[in-house]
């Protein structure tokens, strides 16, 4: 177990090392948030490709000192014009790999240049540089790629380019050998001179919609020219006298919120940590924000979600009343993926970015899009082919995400900066995280370290298991499976109940960070 690092003036947390020390190098040579999360996201696009890369999607949550305000970007991508129900009528599903799979825009570039362009002080090409040195010149294969290169091999070798870059010579690169992305170097130094331009209407594009469309994809040049993020409001809502900030649909992140709010209900100070109440009332708050969440989240473009309804407290205390604390509510979840990777940076102005990316499933669709080195994500897979659901396939639709980056601010400025890596699990490591801080007194690293669980299905599994690491009390275990939780035990630090990363600002403005000891991840403060 360790302990957090704690700065005076700055800190980078993500789920790996070079990606924060990426992220460290902007701020020392005079760059802010921005360009240090910028560079830490551009970078984890190279050496994490397994969870994520610029042929993924992205969300940002930003404060700036003096601003006065928490603003999201929503850089996730749409549907391509050609993504109809009835294109893909003949497989009577998306395909979840394959260039078929890739049916949304990738949002990642986007959203770099976009907070960049809005708020950065460095160049671009600067800000870029670490990215592009890593594709370039390789880095040590990492042990996390390396297991996920391995389970996954068989798939990727169905892509000629994927299968030479992540299997070259027929084999993964082993664990501390390097590993090198040259085609996606060159793509990273063209965003770097032409912007978006250049990845959306030019050279990047072209070879994108070319490759996929040789391989039956539905993605076009228009797909891409098209393409816009935007500048987003939050959601708020409220925990412990903390105003916290998620990304509004089609993020899942008011979920988040919602399950919060019917914990504020309880005084979870007088209920032991790691006792079987406090699990049981932690997944029994969460699974009554999701039995919403399943029920109206999509783009907010294309229905109706009656947010004022689901974070209002009125409707947090209804829904705290129907717990049981004695039995477990039996519903179902959706299937969701788990590659995903979370990163913060407070600097010493102040300013501070959570931000969250991914490419769906692990290495995303398994295609590699030419020569541009692009992974393309399969994030427009979860749309359903049912014409009554309210997340239906349509033309220039953005679909149901997962991704939810998390502030919470107390008296206007920034307290805490979390998120984690996991799907499914995101809303519920998030709220295990912040309660073991706010409620518990806990620093981010002990409030990461601590025993987790994850409920519900990750995208291969077919069950509503309760997933206990094995650190957790046999009591509290026993007691959870006879309240009809379907428990099982998994290691002790297991990476499937996600990577999380969470930075807390102190009344004396000390920042500490803490990163996953299940990840690669390093916390740099100074």
């Amino acid at each position: 177990m360790g302990k957090s690092v704690i700065g005076t003036e700055a800190m980078v947390v993500s789920p790996h090392y070079l990606a924060s020390a990426a992220g460290a190098r902007m701020l020392e040579r005079g760059g802010n948030a921005y360009d240090a999360a910028v560079a830490v996201s551009a970078c984890l696009a190279v050496v994490y490709p397994h969870m994520t890369g610029v042929g993924g999607d992205s969300f940002w949550l930003s404060c700036k000192s003096g601003e006065g305000r928490v603003r999201g970007y929503n850089a996730s991508g749409r549907s391509g014009y050609k993504a109809t129900m009835e294109a893909f009528a003949e497989e009577g599903a998306i395909p979840v790999r394959g260039a078929r799979s890739a049916v949304t825009v990738p949002g990642m570039a986007d959203g770099w240049l976009a907070l960049h362009g809005e708020y950065g002080k460095l160049e671009l090409a600067e800000v870029l540089e670490p990215a592009i040195g890593y594709a370039e010149r390789g880095y040590p294969m990492s042990p996390d790629q390396y297991r996920n290169t391995v389970q996954y091999q068989s798939m990727l070798e169905r892509d000629p380019t994927a299968a030479s870059i992540y299997v070259p010579g027929g084999a993964p690169v082993k664990p501390g050998g390097k590993f090198k992305q040259t085609m996606l170097a060159a793509t990273l130094r063209g965003i770097a001179k032409g912007g978006r331009d250049y990845f959306y209407k030019g050279e990047a594009a072209r070879e994108i919609t070319r490759y996929l469309g040789e391989r039956g994809g539905l993605l076009c040049m228009d797909d891409f020219a098209d393409h816009r993020g935007d500048w987003v409001e939050p959601v708020k809502g409220e925990y412990r006298g903390h105003d916290i900030y998620q990304m509004p649909p089609n993020s899942q992140g008011f979920a988040g919120i919602m399950a919060l709010q019917i914990l504020d209900r309880f005084d979870l100070g007088r209920i032991p940590h790691g006792s079987y109440e406090y699990y049981h009332l932690l997944i029994e708050a969460l699974k009554l924000s999701f039995r919403d969440r399943n029920a109206y989240l999509t783009d907010p473009a294309f229905a109706h979600i009656p947010l004022d309804k689901l974070l209002s407290r009125e409707y947090a205390a209804e829904l705290a009343q129907t717990i049981d604390m004695g039995a477990a509510l039996d519903m179902s979840s959706p299937s969701v993926g788990s590659d995903t990777a979370y990163a913060a940076v407070v600097d010493k102005d102040g300013n501070a970015v959570s931000f969250i990316q991914s490419l769906y499933f692990e290495f995303g669709s398994g295609v590699a899009a030419g020569a541009t080195g692009v992974l393309l994500q399969n994030r427009g897979s979860f749309f359903s082919l049912d014409p009554n659901h309210v997340n239906r396939l349509m033309p220039r639709k953005r679909t149901f995400h997962t991704l939810m980056p998390a502030m919470a601010l107390r008296e206007g400025r920034p307290a805490y900066l979390y998120g984690t890596q996991g799907g499914e699990g995101q809303p519920q490591t998030q709220a295990a995280i912040l309660t073991r801080m706010i409620d518990y007194g806990m620093d981010p690293q002990q409030a990461i370290d601590e025993p987790r669980f994850v409920w519900g299905r990750t995208w291969g599994a077919p069950t509503m298991e309760l997933k206990l690491e094995s650190r957790i009390g046999e009591e509290a275990a026993a007691k959870l499976a006879q309240a009809g939780h379907l428990v099982r035990r998994v290691g002790a630090f297991d990476g499937i109940v996600g990577h999380a990363h969470a930075i807390a600002v102190d009344g004396q403005g000390f920042l500490s960070g803490g990163t996953d000891p299940r990840c690669d991840g390093a916390a740099i403060g100074w």
